[in-house]
């Protein structure tokens, strides 16, 4: 590979970890899909090998487990656990690797896994079935990498696990209304709605909800970006671009405007970055409530709570799991009212701001100054 090629490789890659493909150029995205693809690909995999350890431990293609866990059991809980801290570790160290053969590789070796994850384990007991489920899984990995859209759900998984540490600095200045909640929690009419709505009805209350308060926390980050996204030119207070490909190479005095492709992506990315930082706190908010259920609840308090109408199992994902149905609801309809709250407070907060919406502010108008450089020395569409 020539140092030109190497340059354009590495410029392409640097605006896809920014989780923004619009930038390139036509046919850029085109270029080394297999090789891109391999972290989602890796992360199927773990999912194949881990259905092949619940079929050869439960001896059955379904989880299905209900009242107190046997030893058997109580593995495959395990598994289920582990399963997306397993997906996400392995896709982050599979796209650390830099070297394209070795991906190549790499996604070579997934696939093999997740053939033998059809055979020997899968959804189905039919083979065929699973084969027909993971090689559609495959081809929509394939054609997202393809689009650009891959990359950007890449980034958007690359920047929950770097928001944990601020995560938990914003958990902390909404223990008031985690602390009001509680009483919401403890309500016995909100366990009896929950024990009677049907799951779907509470998806569609649940994304009403989000729907709601995602609005406006969107609405205030475009007001936020629109004079950047409107300009011809390089923003003054843009930070450096040291230690990237575009390093050394001048500012152009004028470039383009973004095309309606790009303000979306960007629009996307910065409204994505703030919705999933709140959703993070949201989400930790209900583990707690979630594993404070499992300490209280026995079956007679979850009894008196429910009126009787309450399961002591539950579904989730298809699976029936050892976990009072109630439990499951409330958590997630005080995730969502969780949700709402933060992302008000989300508007209003300086600290917020100052800690997390300026530091974006200014990756974005580095990303701007980094497009800037790269269309001048690839002017060619």
């Amino acid at each position: 590979m020539d140092s030109r090629s190497a340059e354009r490789l590495a410029a392409e890659r640097w605006f896809l970890t920014q989780g923004l493909p619009a930038v390139l150029r036509r046919g850029a995205l085109l270029r080394r899909v297999w090789s891109r693809s391999a972290p989602a690909l890796a992360g199927l995999a773990v999912v194949a090998a881990n259905s092949i350890l619940i079929v050869t431990i439960s001896g059955q293609h379904t989880v299905d487990i209900a009242g107190r866990p046997d030893l058997p059991e109580s593995f495959v809980l395990g598994l289920l656990v582990l399963l997306i801290p397993a997906m996400a570790l392995v896709g982050w160290l599979v796209s650390r690797v830099e070297s394209v053969a070795r991906r190549v590789v790499i996604a070579g070796v997934a696939v093999g896994v997740i053939g033998l994850g059809a055979v020997l384990g899968g959804p189905s007991t039919r083979i065929g079935v699973n084969l027909a489920t993971f090689g559609i899984t495959i081809g929509v990995i394939l054609l997202l990498t393809a689009t650009g859209i891959g990359a950007i759900l890449g980034w958007v998984a690359e920047l929950a696990m770097s928001n944990l540490a601020l995560t938990a600095g914003m958990f902390v200045r909404a223990l008031p209304v985690v602390l009001l909640t509680f009483l919401v929690f403890f309500n016995t009419y909100v366990w009896l709605m929950t024990s009677l709505v049907s799951r779907g009805r509470l998806w569609l209350g649940i994304g009403f909800l989000l729907l709601v308060a995602g609005s406006f926390l969107v609405a205030t980050t475009v007001e936020q970006i629109s004079p950047l996204l409107s300009g011809s030119s390089v923003p003054a207070d843009a930070p450096a671009l040291t230690g990237t490909p575009f390093d050394g190479i001048p500012d152009p005095p004028n470039t383009d405007r973004l095309s309606v492709g790009e303000r979306l992506n960007v629009v996307f990315v910065v409204a994505a970055s703030q919705l999933l930082h709140v959703l993070a706190v949201a989400m930790l908010t209900g583990t707690i409530f979630f594993i404070l259920g499992m300490i209280l609840l026995s079956p007679e308090v979850l009894d008196a709570l429910t009126r009787g109408t309450g399961r002591s199992d539950g579904e989730l994902a298809g699976m029936t799991l050892p976990i009072p149905n109630s439990l499951i609801q409330t958590t997630m309809l005080l995730t969502a009212i969780t949700f709402m709250y933060l992302a008000a407070k989300a508007l209003t907060d300086a600290q917020y701001r100052t800690q997390f919406v300026d530091p974006m502010l200014d990756t974005l108008k580095q990303t701007l100054r980094a497009r800037a450089r790269y269309r001048a020395t690839r002017p060619e569409r």
